[in-house]
């Protein structure tokens, strides 16, 4: 069967020699498909991930009208889609310590500090880890995170430490966040928990949203998104337990929230625990110590690993000497 092309248009701002739009034609091979899909399927540069985005916005248009995310294109249908300048990023490169695990010219994976703010928001414009890459790879980040997250392929919390990848090129960028999407990274953390876990291994399958009673905070709840969380006990002490972690799903603060409604909250964890332990720490003992993925330009297969902060090697210690 022979493929009939995309007839696809592109509007030049002659001026600036920005790209404003871009008009899809739906022909007939691709009739009945979601309009994310479509989209991300036709548009190389877009992530299916982006185009849902682009669509919840209101930067897509078909007929002339908006429309789902779920909506099924039809034979013909006129698709345009507005994606919006990426701005010029204004934030600051900052000499700020960071472990570098691996770098090419497409990827950058570091062991991200247990207190060091991902990206920059309200009230930490500054002294985060986008800073830190900034003056690490200079210009060479990828768009696709906006102005504030340029790079950020996935996060992790303030207060977990452990490996994160960075993506230095929109080509890179997509296929990583397709990799995550499709559930072939493999992530191991490491989490020191209260009390003693009876089970050897177990999987808590229970669905996370929004906190009914804290709008800044996640629970389990029926309404919630499925988010599957599998771990093995490691090492029993008198009053915790070390945990290896595996994530199917990466909903936010997955783990944290998983643990704690089992009666096992991660050590230091001030959110979802009362947060007090005899180790006088702050925020929890969460690593994220190993990553497996595929190179996302070569197809190469990744194995990263990041050895445990000196604090939660020096807890563990604690506890084996009192044992």
């Amino acid at each position: 069967m022979i493929k009939k092309k995309v007839l696809a248009i592109k509007i030049i701002d002659e001026k600036k020699g920005l790209k404003l739009m871009n008009t899809l034609i739906v022909n007939e091979e691709y009739s009945g498909m979601r309009l994310d899909l479509y989209i991300a399927t036709n548009r190389e540069n877009i992530s299916r991930t982006n185009a849902k985005r682009l669509i919840e916005e209101g930067n897509v248009l078909v007929n002339d009208k908006k429309e789902k995310v779920s909506y099924k294109v039809q034979l013909n249908d006129v698709i345009v889609i507005n994606e919006p300048e990426i701005k010029e990023v204004n934030l600051k490169a900052q000499n700020i310590p960071i472990d570098v695990v691996y770098e090419d010219s497409d990827i950058i994976v570091v062991n991200k500090p247990k207190g060091l703010v991902v990206h920059p928001a309200n009230g930490n414009w500054d002294g985060t880890l986008v800073n830190a890459i900034m003056e690490i790879c200079k210009d060479s980040l990828s768009g696709i995170g906006g102005e504030l997250r340029p790079g950020i392929v996935h996060r992790l919390d303030k207060d977990t430490s452990g490996l994160l990848i960075i993506a230095k090129n929109d080509k890179a960028h997509i296929n990583m966040s397709n990799q995550i999407k499709d559930r072939l990274v493999k992530k191991i953390y490491y989490a020191l928990v209260r009390g003693v876990v009876s089970e050897n291994e177990a999987t808590i399958d229970m669905p996370i949203g929004r906190s009914s009673k804290d709008r800044k905070k996640m629970a389990v709840t029926k309404n919630g998104k499925e988010a599957v969380t599998h771990f093995k006990v490691l090492e029993r002490f008198r009053k915790y337990t070390l945990l290896e972690v595996k994530i199917d799903t990466g909903r936010t603060h997955q783990i944290r929230v998983h643990l704690s409604e089992i009666g096992h909250p991660v050590v230091g964890d001030e959110v979802y625990s009362n947060g007090k332990n005899e180790f006088g720490i702050k925020g929890q003992l969460l690593h994220a110590k190993s990553l497996d993925f595929r190179h996302p330009i070569t197809g190469t297969e990744m194995h990263l690993e990041a050895e445990l902060p000196k604090e939660f090697v020096d807890v563990l210690q604690q506890l084996r000497d009192n044992e």
